[in-house]
């Protein structure tokens, strides 16, 4: 099913597209699945919490409690290229849930917040 509009169960099929070509990416899987672990618990609390994370910046709504980029400065340092990647995992999936239109609304903020953390994890 192909969304229009932004709402909860959209998000969540956003997520489990998202984290499994995630987990499943020669550069990126390693880095997520040693900070999550290799459970599946373990990953559904993570979609769950991201999920959260990208209901409040596009609805409004959720009780996301973390802070992201913190949680970026943790880990161990990785390639800036890595955004590159994830922006491309993260433009996939989004085009296996929206329509263009709105998979380039949400895709317009994911980069904005990959500037972001680039620019704070590379430039501080």
């Amino acid at each position: 099913m192909i969304y229009e509009t932004i709402n909860q169960e959209s998000i969540l099929k956003l997520m489990d597209i998202f984290y499994d070509k995630v987990r499943k990416n020669e550069k990126l899987g390693p880095i997520f699945n040693n900070a999550i672990g290799v459970d599946n618990q373990s990953w559904q609390e993570h979609k769950k919490k991201i999920g959260n994370f990208w209901m409040g910046m596009l609805l409004g709504e959720g009780d996301y409690k973390g802070q992201p980029l913190k949680a970026h400065i943790e880990l161990p340092p990785f390639p800036r290229e890595f955004f590159e990647v994830w922006l491309e995992l993260f433009s996939e999936s989004l085009k296996n849930v929206y329509t263009d239109e709105t998979a380039n609304i949400i895709l317009q903020r994911a980069n904005m917040i990959s500037s972001h953390f680039q620019n704070m994890l590379y430039h501080s």
